[in-house]
């Protein structure tokens, strides 16, 4: 059984550190700049469409 753990750990770091391939830093900054861009802009029409309706109820229901 422990030496099943080691295999897969060993198979984990083998793959992890030989075969992946990680984004370089440009792309990285890339990236996390398009994610909080959209992040913003959602957050922006959530808001504006929330104060809307706010605006919309407490036309109704003074």
């Amino acid at each position: 059984m422990f030496k099943k753990i080691v295999n897969y750990c060993k198979v984990c770091y083998d793959e992890l550190a030989h075969k992946t391939t990680w984004p370089t830093r440009q792309q990285l900054t890339h990236s996390a700049v398009v994610v909080l861009s959209a992040s913003l802009i959602i957050a922006l029409v959530v808001f504006a469409m929330d104060s809307l309706f706010k605006f919309v109820m407490t036309t109704i229901y003074p």
